[in-house]
């Protein structure tokens, strides 16, 4: 199975949050994993930046930020020019969606945590 460079943007150190199981879940699958939140933290082994770091080869940015919260990140994530985006259940955004498929980038609405126990990830 291929390994997916995953930028996990709203990342929390909170467990009931899905960004945290997104976390635990993708490094269980051996997936290297980048995060950005609102607080600095650790989960799984995986430090969470608070800043939009110049990551190189971002294979997939999965969203757990709501549409209005998701603005200021516009211009990074297209920087990053990953391969998709994954819009999580609460975060869809058309305005988005239409900006990543105009720049050749993929955007789905699913769920990471779904397409990791299905194999689809």
């Amino acid at each position: 199975m291929e390994k997916k460079k995953t930028l996990v943007l709203g990342a929390s150190v909170n467990p009931s949050r899905y960004s945290y199981l997104a976390i635990n879940r993708l490094v269980k699958n051996q997936h290297p994993v980048v995060a950005i939140g609102k607080r600095k933290g650790e989960v799984a082994g995986v430090n969470i930046e608070t800043e939009k770091t110049d990551h190189q080869k971002i294979d997939t940015v999965t969203l757990y930020l709501n549409a209005d919260h998701q603005r200021e990140y516009y211009d990074y994530i297209i920087s990053l020019k990953p391969q998709r985006i994954i819009f999580n259940p609460g975060a869809e955004n058309d305005e988005l969606a239409d900006l990543a498929i105009r720049h050749g980038i993929k955007a789905l609405e699913a769920c990471t945590l779904v397409m990791l126990s299905s194999g689809q990830y």
